[in-house]
């Protein structure tokens, strides 16, 4: 199964990178009841971005729990030759990883090796990258993130040029091709977000910073669907 059959509509994907790790099973539950089916996981190395972030042993933990309510694990591979990690996501239990196009000299290669071991694929760049010369790169892929803020830290401000760079992506990609974007997306900017064409949204503080997470992940889809 690939993302056309995992995505129902406009999604959004609570990023467990900003959720509580004193509790993490607790919070994955709470999104699967309250309508979650695609989680964001994001896997920072050091080096491509500044903090070393969650990895493999905390997927490993959690995708059982996913898997089993019929959910799905986009892994965000924010890595220098991110490659080098595929085999172990999938051993861990992930479903599908998205790999910076400043990242990779040779993108086809990259996107063959992760089909390869059956993960669905996607391609992420940065807020000084044109998306034209991502959509050009990037065919085969599942689809194309649009990072709204730069990429390393969940808690940030969505860049506000990020609408035009989304717009311009949607325009230069096939129609129906999956457009997603993460950083800074709230109740105040999420219906803009999916005016601007993208279909599948990240949210973490937005969604696990607030007083009633699942309440706040279905204010997110009520606005965006």
């Amino acid at each position: 199964m690939g993302w056309d059959e995992w995505v129902r509509g406009p999604e959004v994907e609570p990023s467990l990178y900003a959720a509580d790790f004193s509790r993490l099973g607790e919070e994955v539950e709470r999104m699967l009841t309250a309508g979650a089916r695609i989680f964001h996981f994001d896997i920072g190395d050091g080096h491509f971005v500044p903090p070393v972030t969650i990895g493999p042993i905390v997927l490993e933990w959690i995708s059982p729990i996913v898997h089993r309510s019929g959910g799905r694990l986009d892994c965000h591979l924010m890595t220098e030759r991110p490659e080098r990690h595929f085999s172990a996501v999938k051993e861990a239990g992930g479903d599908s990883v998205t790999v910076h196009y400043e990242a990779c000299p040779d993108l086809p290669s990259v996107l063959a090796q992760a089909r390869e071991q059956g993960l669905g694929t996607g391609v992420a760049f940065s807020p000084e990258t044109d998306p034209e010369e991502v959509a050009l790169a990037c065919e085969g892929a599942d689809l194309v993130l649009c990072m709204s803020i730069a990429p390393g830290y969940s808690g940030q401000r969505f860049m506000e040029e990020a609408f035009e760079r989304m717009r311009r992506l949607r325009a230069a990609l096939p129609a129906g091709a999956h457009v997603q974007v993460d950083g800074g997306v709230g109740p105040a900017n999420v219906k803009r977000v999916g005016e601007a064409g993208a279909n599948l949204v990240v949210a973490g503080t937005s969604i696990f910073g607030a007083e009633d997470p699942a309440a706040a992940y279905q204010e997110l889809v009520s606005q965006l669907r």
